[in-house]
């Protein structure tokens, strides 16, 4: 794109400085692992959920708790972190709640479930029943539970990070495409390298950095960041160069399902957050392509299964923004 930014404005700046500060917080306790981080930043600040698909031990449930412990929450709604790990034998009203009869009163009272925090593991996703999948990601959607005919809302600020194991199959329920599609991003840790993970041994992060970390930022502040980015600038050319890519997606062979607009829509919207943590108020052409694959690959159906090749996902936006002349 033509021109360059010599400083963002101040409501730019401070965005890129609280991305800058989280990401910073993050990469005290998970090492080596800059993109990953930048993308976790990204699906935050852009208000969308996460699942990470990885082998046990890799850091999934640190990177949430670290990510929490960042994140002031006011004290008269939620706790700042929840972790609920999913079992076949788990029903609906254990993560969303249940009005309880209490005698003395003749009444039923709302009593929470671990959906009510700020920011929510759903460790195992895939090992219950997809009628909890359901009402997880029905609260995903709406921000909102409704039980017993009354609706409880979450509040402006709520994240999921969803973990589930690539690997076994024994026990496990397949989220289907449409669950999928509620995730903003798809995202893999994986192994770290050698000197990362000597740093990771030495300094057990998890018990000796997480309890000390002090939150840089609070849940308004962060939902105020949300709401800058959508100021920030993509050329038109750029938005239909996306939309021509999904639309491309659905009429290759071996492809049942293709990008849906919601797709398009969380792909733009994460592509402008990421424009702030690289320091620019404009999307270019890279932050489409760095973000094509965790946004938009788990979102088709290949041949019979979820989660389509993210090559053909990423060849189908460089094709498209190749055709853009400015």
């Amino acid at each position: 794109m033509p021109g360059q930014i010599v400083e963002l404005d101040q409501q730019f700046l401070n965005v890129n400085l609280l991305a800058e500060k989280l990401c910073d917080g993050l990469e005290t306790v998970i090492k080596g692992k800059h993109n990953f981080v930048e993308l976790l930043i990204t699906s935050l600040i852009s208000g969308g959920h996460v699942l990470i698909e990885d082998m046990p031990g890799l850091g999934k449930t640190t990177a949430a708790r670290t990510l929490a412990s960042l994140i002031e929450s006011p004290a008269d709604t939620f706790k700042g972190f929840s972790r609920i790990q999913f079992t076949p034998d788990l029903l609906p009203y254990d993560i969303t709640g249940v009005d309880v009869f209490h005698p003395e009163t003749g009444e039923f009272r709302f009593a929470p479930g671990p959906v009510f925090a700020s920011v929510v593991l759903a460790d195992e996703i895939n090992r219950t029943t997809p009628k909890v999948q359901s009402a997880l990601l029905e609260v995903m959607a709406e921000n909102q539970v409704t039980v017993g005919g009354n609706t409880h809302e979450l509040g402006d600020f709520f994240f999921v990070i969803a973990t589930q194991n690539p690997v076994e199959v024994e026990g496990t329920y397949t989220l289907p495409i449409a669950q999928l599609d509620r995730f903003l991003m798809k995202l893999s840790i994986g192994y770290p390298d050698k000197d990362s993970e000597y740093e990771i041994i030495t300094q057990d992060p998890m018990h000796k950095i997480v309890p000390d970390i002090e939150a840089v930022c609070t849940t308004d502040e962060l939902v105020s960041a949300r709401n800058t980015a959508d100021k920030v600038h993509c050329d038109e050319k750029i938005i239909r160069a996306v939309i021509d890519a999904a639309a491309s997606t659905r009429e290759q062979k071996g492809i049942q399902t293709g990008i849906s607009p919601r797709g398009s829509l969380m792909l733009i919207k994460a592509a402008r957050v990421f424009a702030l943590l690289k320091g620019r108020d404009y999307v270019i052409d890279q932050d489409i392509i760095d973000l094509s694959e965790p946004v938009l690959a788990h979102r088709i159906l290949q041949e019979g299964r979820a989660g389509g090749s993210s090559g053909i996902v990423r060849e189908a936006v460089i094709e498209s923004l190749k055709r853009i002349s400015y």
